[in-house]
């Protein structure tokens, strides 16, 4: 037998959103998710691109269709999302996939604060 390890060379996300804990927690059970994963300070749900999955496989891409993501600062094992309804949070903040995931969520979130300031003085200046 043959055991072959191929690292990513990319993940592609191809939705991304901030949404609230309650929000991802509800559609995560209703999508019938197993988990959600919690790094470094954020609870995340994500949905591979299926269709793509077998064609991107052999270029060593990973296509995510949709990741949503709340900020979560302190880890805990499960969230009620109704009475006796939970979901497990599994802490991932050790793996690399996830942090990098996590790295492109703040510079986003970088980018976006920086184009709101930006917009406000635009806005601020035409008045």
């Amino acid at each position: 037998m043959k055991v072959k390890i191929t690292p990513l060379k990319s993940v592609n996300i191809y939705g991304i959103d901030e949404r609230s804990l309650s929000n991802i927690a509800w559609c995560a059970t209703a999508n019938h998710a197993d988990h959600l994963f919690w790094v470094n300070g954020y609870l995340i749900c994500l949905e591979p691109y299926e269709k793509s999955l077998e064609c991107e496989e052999d270029r060593s891409i990973l296509p995510i269709g949709q990741l949503c993501y709340a900020r979560l600062p302190k880890y805990v094992k499960s969230y009620e999302v109704e009475k006796s309804l939970q979901i497990p949070i599994v802490d991932v903040s050790d793996m690399g996939l996830y942090k990098e995931i996590v790295d492109a969520i703040e510079r986003l979130q970088t980018r976006t604060r920086g184009r709101k300031r930006a917009d406000a003085k635009v806005i601020e200046s035409t008045k």
